[in-house]
């Protein structure tokens, strides 16, 4: 594939994820404010967002059999959970900025869990077996099997939790 062309996907997908992101947050937003129909919208363009995204990442032939894709997110989330946001951690405390802080090592501490998740399932260790997965709204950990009465991440309440089976 050409060099533009390929760098053209690769800006397509990451703009279309972005968007998609985005619009998601959105919806929440608009269902907060008691907004449904704005909300669906939100949901409905960020889906067709996706779309886009996909394909383009498709093009790029960055999706390969499920054991690559296992352990390519697994350097992924070690790798931004050891340096970026450690980076992004002693930015905040330079700058005396807690709250960011806070919010950095939240997100430093799930990766690693990801991460863990990621290593179970490349030793074969997930794949047969069928679990409940629990994941915090707050921080975005990931509960394996049982959900925890406060989240080991944020303290975040057991009603914080969206169920995944």
């Amino acid at each position: 594939m050409d060099e533009k062309i390929k760098e053209a996907f690769h800006q397509v997908y990451e703009a279309e994820a972005k968007a998609a992101l985005r619009l998601k947050v959105f919806a929440k937003k608009a269902d907060q404010e008691g907004l449904p129909q704005i909300a669906k919208l939100f949901r409905v363009i960020a889906f067709s967002e996706e779309i886009h995204g996909e394909r383009a990442f498709r093009m790029l032939r960055e999706i390969k059999d499920t054991d690559s894709n296992l352990k390519e997110s697994f350097q992924s989330e070690t790798s931004i959970a050891g340096v970026a946001y450690e980076n992004f951690i002693e930015l905040a405390e330079k700058i005396g900025d807690t709250t960011s802080s806070m919010i950095f090592s939240n997100s430093r501490d799930v990766e690693e869990g990801h991460a863990k998740l990621y290593k179970l399932a490349i030793n074969h260790l997930i794949g047969e077996r069928e679990t409940t997965y629990y994941v915090c709204q707050v921080c975005g950990y990931v509960a394996d099997g049982v959900c925890p009465e406060t989240c080991p991440v944020c303290s975040a309440p057991k009603t914080e939790f969206v169920e995944f089976q």
